[in-house]
């Protein structure tokens, strides 16, 4: 998990215990959209907020696979548009920059891991959208993307809220 501002953390934590305990879990779930955040952010987010460590990581795990989907969706769009395009007008306007060092970075670990081990290991260096996004455009296909990725945000999710739920019963 990346960090992140502290005060967008305490902000969500405040907030969840400042609304009404229906609208508990929808606070949880956004915070579970935003990069770097994530399903795992949010679930510690809601248990240290008072939710049940279920209830929070639910919440938190179905905000983050709603904000991939949008990502993987549009994204899958736009690659279908671009490379149409590039069809199109043949390969001699297709675009025939080096790619990025980031780019280039990307491409090893996905030769090397595949799309499973670059979204299960993925969240240890970036936010799911970020590494669903460059699945799609790579053109691995969406479901796929969604498949690994969904497995990948329930993983991490679930094993940071074990983590936390013990840790509070520990210090509790």
């Amino acid at each position: 998990m990346s960090t992140t501002e502290p005060g967008l953390i305490s902000g969500f934590q405040d907030l969840v215990a400042q609304v009404p305990d229906l609208l508990q879990p929808v606070i949880v779930a956004l915070a579970g959209a935003v990069p770097f955040v994530e399903g795992e952010g949010g679930a510690a987010i809601g248990i240290i907020g008072g939710l049940p460590p279920v209830v929070a990581a639910v919440s938190a795990a179905i905000g983050n696979f709603l904000c991939v989907l949008v990502v993987v969706l549009v994204s899958s769009r736009v690659r279908t548009a671009v490379t149409s395009r590039v069809g199109r007008r043949g390969d001699a306007d297709a675009p025939s920059d080096a790619p990025s060092p980031r780019r280039e970075k990307f491409q090893r670990a996905y030769h090397r891991y595949g799309t499973p081990g670059v979204s299960l290991l993925g969240p240890l260096l970036l936010p799911t959208q970020f590494t669903a996004a460059a699945l799609v455009g790579t053109g691995v296909p969406a479901r796929r993307v969604l498949q690994w990725q969904g497995l990948a945000i329930v993983l991490w999710t679930t094993a940071v809220t074990l983590i936390i739920t013990g840790v509070i019963r520990f210090v509790a």
